[in-house]
């Protein structure tokens, strides 16, 4: 079945890009041919600018009644249409009549000729000449007139007149007192007879024109460039430009994607961290969001099945207390009713087997809260905790009942956190518990801080943990086949419990070998608030877990 362009990111994103691809080749080829018409107008005005200085000041010389007949005349020996008109009526924007008041040439195109206009020195006549293209007989035409008029005045005029001219001729002009080198005898004799010589200077594409100002000075004007297409360089700036523009949009192209698939993967990590009230923000119908409706259909199933599992182990572990007090009721019934001691015996075997159980039902019934609570997106209710000052208070409830072991709090400065201290303190009493079951004499619990965390270290000197198993003891009723085995009690869930504690809190729990005691060390890693600030708390849980 076809898919519109709506509902498929690849059309989408490949349509997006051919018309990237297309604006930017309309770019470019616009680039270019406004470049290469800034060119050909300035490649005119330098022509232009001399030539129409020494025509305007020769118009402006002749008397008025005579410059019609000059200008036919003129025009017939350039071959180009030459005219008058009074400033005034001419349509001129504030910018071309800024420029003409300069003294400066104003080129305009006109179909397939060019227009030419240059105010007259102090009058309010602007001289127009239409130029079809750049012919000899316009050079030899123009040359005439720029030798009329440095040839009609004193030497002295005449040199101030060519230094005025040179500095806006925009193509080189000189005057020297020696023949020009590089012309012909043929061409030497024109020269001598007083004529206008154009010369084309072979392999290099340029004119020279030189001719004749009296007996002892020479007219030499050039090299005259021709217009050449577009230098390599300007053309690889172009390109470079091009290709800017280009990166440019398939970026914000490619971008827009990737903030899509961003999205899904800061959901997916969130659901990984537990918290699976996480849903994905579905923009559009595509593949993108169609992968977004599914995750978040998948995200509800699991957070469904993990509530119905969490209220069968509440529900099973709550229905578990009532026989669980009958049994207890009814032993010591019958202990009131006997004094035999094996039978006495047997029952206190009972009764701790009864305790035993009744344990084992809260640690099922913690578990599964603090799965259910993750699973339905309810928040700590975190508070400032002082560590050393809970480690003291959980050396102090466990240290009567392991009075063969030496349990002790490290020396150190007060660290506090932002935690829920009755969780946080099951987690620390769960791992201390767990030490003095494994223990031979001695148990350390020592509370630092460090760059990214708050570290608090419970170590022991027992047989250790084995490195092969020290993820697997952080599952549900796992143990191990060594040392820590069932006899040294325990139900599988401290850990597991405490593993669910600190990724609540955003922290993790790690385990390692004790470097002062030998046995093992393990160790509750808690973010800083100055750490959290700005990012989830799960986050902070694999990163500080990395370290």
């Amino acid at each position: 079945m076809r898919r519109t362009l709506s509902d498929s990111t690849f059309l989408r994103v490949y349509a997006l890009l051919l018309l990237a691809l297309v604006l930017t080749f309309g770019l470019a080829l616009l680039g270019y041919l406004a470049v290469d018409q800034v060119r050909q107008e300035n490649y005119r005005e330098r022509l232009a600018s001399g030539p129409m200085q020494v025509l305007a000041h020769l118009a402006a010389e002749q008397p008025v009644d005579e410059r019609d007949e000059w200008l036919a005349s003129m025009s017939s020996t350039l071959g180009v249409p030459m005219t008058l008109h009074p400033i005034d009526d001419v349509s001129l924007s504030y910018f071309d009549r800024s420029r003409l008041n300069e003294g400066r040439p104003l080129v305009e195109r006109h179909d397939a000729a060019w227009s030419v206009l240059r105010r007259l020195p102090d009058t309010p006549w602007l001289l127009e000449v239409r130029v079809g293209g750049l012919k000899e007989m316009q050079l030899r035409g123009a040359t005439e007139a720029l030798r009329t008029w440095l040839s009609g005045v004193s030497e002295d005029e005449s040199a101030e007149r060519l230094a005025r001219l040179q500095r806006v001729f925009k193509i080189p002009l000189e005057v020297s007192p020696t023949p020009p080198s590089g012309v012909d005898p043929i061409q030497q004799s024109r020269l001598e007879g007083g004529e206008v010589v154009v010369r084309l200077e072979p392999g290099l594409g340029v004119l020279y024109v030189h001719a004749r100002l009296g007996a002892d000075r020479w007219l030499n004007i050039g090299p005259i460039p021709s217009f050449e297409p577009m230098p390599i360089s300007l053309a690889l700036v172009l390109l470079g430009i091009m290709l800017l523009v280009l990166a440019g949009t398939i970026y914000f192209v490619v971008r827009g994607v990737e903030g899509r698939v961003e999205r899904l993967e800061r959901a997916a990590t969130r659901i990984a961290g537990g918290n699976l009230d996480t849903r994905v923000k579905v923009e559009s119908n595509d593949f993108l969001g169609r992968l977004g409706m599914a995750f978040n259909g998948m995200a509800a199933q699991v957070q469904s099945l993990l509530r119905t599992q969490q209220e069968m182990i509440r529900a099973v572990s709550h229905e578990l207390r009532t026989p669980v007090a009958r049994i207890r009721f009814a032993v010591q019934m019958v202990e009131d009713m006997t004094e035999e001691p094996v039978v006495r015996r047997q029952l206190q075997d009972i009764d701790g087997d009864i305790e035993e159980l009744d344990q084992l039902v809260d640690e099922i019934l913690t578990y599964a809260r603090l799965g259910s609570d993750s699973a339905q997106g309810i928040q700590l209710a975190t508070e400032t905790t002082d560590c050393r000052a809970m480690a003291h208070r959980v050396v102090d409830t466990l240290a009567p009942l392991h009075a063969h072991l030496r349990l002790e709090v490290l020396e150190g400065e007060g660290v506090d956190v932002e935690a829920d201290p009755r969780y946080l303190q099951r987690a620390l009493s769960n791992l201390v518990a767990n030490a003095c079951r494994h223990a031979e004499g001695h148990i350390h619990v020592s509370v630092t801080r460090e760059a990214r965390a708050v570290r608090l270290d419970v170590e022991d000197d027992g047989a250790g943990v084995p490195e092969a198993d020290r993820l697997l003891i952080f599952k549900p009723f796992a143990r191990l086949d060594d040392s820590r085995t069932r006899r040294s009690g325990g139900y599988g869930l401290g850990l597991s419990i405490v593993q669910k504690i600190m990724a609540w809190h955003g922290g993790s729990v790690v385990v390692e070998r004790s470097q002062r005691l030998g046995g093992a060390r393990f160790s509750l890693l808690l973010p800083t608030p100055d750490m959290l600030q700005g990012e989830p708390r799960h986050a902070w849980g694999r990163r500080i877990g990395d370290a």
